[in-house]
């Protein structure tokens, strides 16, 4: 298997695990606060080790990965500001007016609109079998969400919540353009300004101030749910792209739905076990596809964690101890060959 798809299964199987444990705190806790909470969590708590790294020679360490770099920031910067600061205010206000039936279904769209952008804005390749098996995962996922006792109704808000769907999937898309560099920096700062965000509107809105226990049981549910299971997404991202990444992480309902089964003790329903059977066949479409062909790299130069690999066959301006893996910044020349890849940094050409 793809170490890409593992980390990006691994890190729908964190997001959703953390999904029925906040659930616990709604009741302590109002959502938009503890949104924000979650996000603050782990955007300090990876922000933190990010420091403790760097001041302990992070930068010197065989394996660590690349910080980033200047001609990154506007890239991360438009990726906060849609996922990290519109989407969520979007979010807030179409679930003022929106159904709660509603606005799980309209949320799926993420994954579609990730897809999209990336397959025709961002040029990721694709094929028949990828389109089918995301419909199957997106499917899935809007038969799990579907309130059976309520209806479906578009109205303003739903036009807030897709606006926030596709400012999702504008960070996602804008994300894996710096991919290539340190996933705990880019979790991090993503994380501390949609805290920042959160919290800040939730205190706009009168939320009452949460105790000091529920605040620190947000706070390292977050860490695990949402930071490490961001920078795992940024790994996958790195190797697969922002459509087969997303299709992954779409699993990440089920993983809660598991969850919740035993700590919530919550039957599932019968059209669970349907969802169920769509989803595993979706993503078996993902992980069986196999895409070989005859490529050509275009002359290249960043700065990545990497092995002296057959994408990496250059010498160093500097003392090299031959660690592997190591990052520093390095070119790529142009040259053509064949063997099976993902739109991963190194293959974003076209077809």
């Amino acid at each position: 298997m793809n170490k890409g798809v593992l980390y990006g299964l691994l890190a729908a199987v964190l997001f959703g695990a953390s999904t029925p444990f906040a659930k616990v705190l709604v009741a302590q806790v109002p959502p938009v606060m503890l949104a924000g909470l979650l996000y603050l969590g782990s955007g300090v708590g990876l922000l933190g080790w990010f420091m403790l790294r760097r001041m302990a020679g992070g930068a010197r360490i065989a394996g660590a990965p690349a910080a980033l770099s200047r001609r990154d920031l506007p890239w991360l910067a438009g990726a906060i500001f849609a996922g990290g600061v519109a989407a969520p205010v979007l979010l807030m206000i179409g679930l003022a007016t929106t159904a709660g039936s509603t606005a799980a279904l309209l949320l799926n769209l993420e994954t579609v609109l990730t897809a999209l952008l990336a397959w025709f804005v961002f040029r990721e390749h694709f094929d028949g079998r990828l389109v089918f098996g995301m419909a199957l995962i997106v499917i899935a996922g809007a038969l799990l969400a579907v309130d059976r006792s309520s209806t479906f109704g578009a109205s303003w808000g739903a036009v807030m919540i897709i606006g926030a769907c596709l400012g999702w999937a504008i960070d996602n898309n804008l994300t894996r353009k710096v991919a290539a560099s340190d996933p705990t920096q880019i979790a991090g700062l993503k994380g501390l300004v949609a805290g920042a965000i959160n919290v800040g509107a939730a205190i706009w809105l009168g939320a009452p101030a949460p105790s000091a226990g529920a605040i620190l049981a947000a706070a390292s549910i977050g860490l695990v749910g949402y930071g490490v299971s961001l920078v795992l997404f940024v790994l996958a991202l790195r190797h697969l792209g922002a459509a087969r990444t997303g299709a992954y992480f779409s699993t990440a309902p089920f993983a809660g739905a598991a969850l919740a089964l035993p700590l919530l003790q919550e039957a599932p329903p019968p059209v669970f076990w349907m969802a169920a059977a769509l989803m595993a066949a979706g993503v078996w479409l993902h992980l069986s596809e196999r895409h070989e062909h005859a490529h050509a790299h275009e002359g290249l130069r960043h700065n990545h964690s990497h092995k002296h690999d057959e994408h990496h066959r250059h010498a160093h301006e500097f003392p090299w101890n031959e660690a592997e893996p190591h990052a520093h910044e390095h070119g790529h020349g142009p040259f053509r060959h064949r063997h099976a890849h993902f739109p991963d940094i190194h293959h974003r050409h076209d077809h």
